[in-house]
């Protein structure tokens, strides 16, 4: 008679490489069963195969494409309705090393819809399964460039700045029903998404760039902290707490029923 695993089911996207395998990985050694769900069937496959001769974990292999709405739906179905999932890891995405204006707009489309569309899909359905079981976590891979923006391009730095604000406003409805969210704010790492956007990621210093086992065991000890906002790289957390704090500090000025005096026409 098999033992039942408390930890539940881990759903992963973007799970065949990267950072989504290091997370499998690391979810499988702690006793998560997992979903492992990417388009690529063999790679996914050899990734379940490894982790279940290390492991005694269950797990199951899925081929999605998150920018098909038909596969989105299907997941969020069986987020909604299988109470043995308890940790939802978006992590699929895509980067654009090109300017808004030269961009191939079909690209950006693809960007947007798996970046934000599907990402947004399924942090709704998993919350709303989550706080109705009041057990779950949701766990969003943004990035350190919505610090930055002027740095990178448009839509790739538009797109973390939404999950970045998601994860925040997420945590702010569902936070205190008992279901965790984190927003994981890498820098550079190593992973195969920067040749697949055509930058040359040895073009970096190599003091920028982080090796991915290193960052996903970081995030990971943010998650056990119980951090909202984990940004690997950052060693001082009261610089993130100051940079906040400051934000909230703008609160009492941003909705006002007449504009600041440096805005008004002259004798008027």
């Amino acid at each position: 008679m098999s033992t039942p695993n408390t930890q539940g089911t881990a759903l992963i996207t973007g799970a065949s490489s990267g950072i989504g395998a290091a997370y499998a990985d690391r979810l499988a050694a702690r006793g998560f069963d997992l979903l492992l769900v990417a388009r690529d069937q063999a790679r996914l496959e050899a990734l379940a195969g490894e982790l279940r001769t290390k492991t005694s974990v269950k797990v199951e292999v899925l081929k999605a494409d998150l920018t098909d709405a038909s596969h989105v739906s299907a997941l969020e179905q069986r987020l909604r309705t299988d109470a043995s999932i308890t940790l939802l890891l978006n992590n699929a995405g895509v980067a654009s090393n090109s300017a808004l204006a030269e961009a191939d707009m079909g690209e950006v489309d693809r960007l947007i819809q798996l970046n934000i569309v599907a990402l947004t899909h399924l942090a709704s359905a998993a919350a709303s399964g989550f706080v109705a079981r009041r057990r779950g976590a949701i766990v969003n891979i943004a990035s350190v460039v919505p610090m930055m923006p002027e740095r990178f391009n448009a839509v790739y730095a538009a797109s973390k700045a939404y999950v970045l604000s998601l994860t925040q406003s997420l945590n702010a409805e569902i936070g205190e029903k008992g279901v965790q969210v984190q927003a994981v704010m890498p820098g550079a790492t190593r992973t195969e998404i920067w040749e697949r956007a055509g930058i040359d990621l040895n073009a970096f210093p190599p003091e920028m760039v982080m090796d991915v086992n290193e960052m996903v065991d970081a995030a990971l000890a943010g998650f056990d902290q119980k951090e909202l906002v984990t940004l690997p790289s950052l060693s001082n957390a009261a610089d993130w707490d100051a940079f906040v704090n400051a934000r909230l500090a703008l609160g009492p000025n941003l909705s006002l029923q007449h504009a600041a005096a440096r805005y008004k026409t002259p004798g008027a």
